[in-house]
């Protein structure tokens, strides 16, 4: 697969296709090739992201991350391959550049690439999305574990989660068959107890809440302020935009001196 064709079944922005094409004809590959090899293993992507990081600090936008990244994208459609997983799946698992890129533009009124430090789990086919969900190879009290998140353009219906699950079950005994039996987890802010009294009986967030048993809350984590509201997150609280139920809600619980925080769970 050429990166063109990545970039296209993925529906990546014309504006960075174009600022890539730049890119494209500055970077040196072969000068970096080690370290995108590395981005396509789970035991070293970690510390190539952190490599590249350090060799684009000058790089205020991000995009030479951004086209390193894609080049990974690129390279891991061969494993994909070499596993059977559906071409589905690998489309759908690196759609999270274009999303990212757009929440990006959203919160901060320009486009970057702000979230090198969390895709090289794509890169490295450490991380999957599967129907409505994303779903990461992980470890719980030392065992294997699948890690659950949720994207933010996600169908959270009782319908759409279920039918996610199932086929994360299926992936899962299919294609990494010593994770079949790992405990379900999930630390958001999604499952922090403080949106309960926020919501109605008839809420997908509270329905989603059911299938976890909460084992650690977080209180003092902010992230929710960015997913929910779409801006930084040291946005000040007055200043938070409201349009939806639970935004009015939230920025008043903040207004009042309370948070969201985020929990961890175990799926039931």
């Amino acid at each position: 697969m050429e990166l063109q064709e990545l970039y296209h079944k993925i529906g990546l922005q014309t504006e960075a296709a174009e600022r890539l094409k730049q890119v494209q004809k500055q970077i040196d590959l072969c000068g970096i090739d080690s370290r995108l090899e590395q981005l396509l293993d789970r035991e070293t992507a970690a510390g190539a992201y952190r490599q590249l990081k350090e060799c684009f600090a000058h790089d205020t936008g991000q995009f030479c991350m951004l086209y390193c990244q894609l080049e990974a994208a690129r390279r891991i459609w061969g494993k994909y391959q070499e596993k059977q997983i559906p071409e589905n799946i690998y489309v759908y698992t690196m759609k999270c550049f274009p999303r990212f890129l757009e929440e990006c533009k959203k919160k901060n009124g320009r486009m970057f690439f702000d979230r090198g430090w969390w895709t090289y789990r794509q890169t490295s086919m450490s991380l999957f999305r599967i129907g409505a969900l994303e779903y990461e190879l992980s470890k719980y009290e030392g065992e294997r574990a699948v890690a659950v998140h949720i994207p933010s353009d996600a169908d959270f219906s009782k319908e759409a989660v279920d039918s996610s699950l199932e086929q994360a079950h299926s992936f899962f005994e299919t294609y990494f068959g010593e994770y079949a039996d790992g405990r379900y987890t999930c630390h958001s802010w999604l499952l922090s107890p403080a949106l309960k009294p926020l919501l109605p009986a008839s809420s997908h967030i509270l329905s989603f809440q059911a299938r976890f048993a909460v084992v650690r809350e977080d209180p003092k984590d902010r992230e929710f302020i960015e997913w929910l509201f779409q801006v930084p997150a040291d946005t000040k609280y007055q200043d938070l935009p409201a349009v939806t139920g639970l935004q009015k809600k939230v920025r008043q619980l903040l207004l009042d001196g309370g948070t969201v925080g985020a929990a961890y769970g175990l799926c039931i």
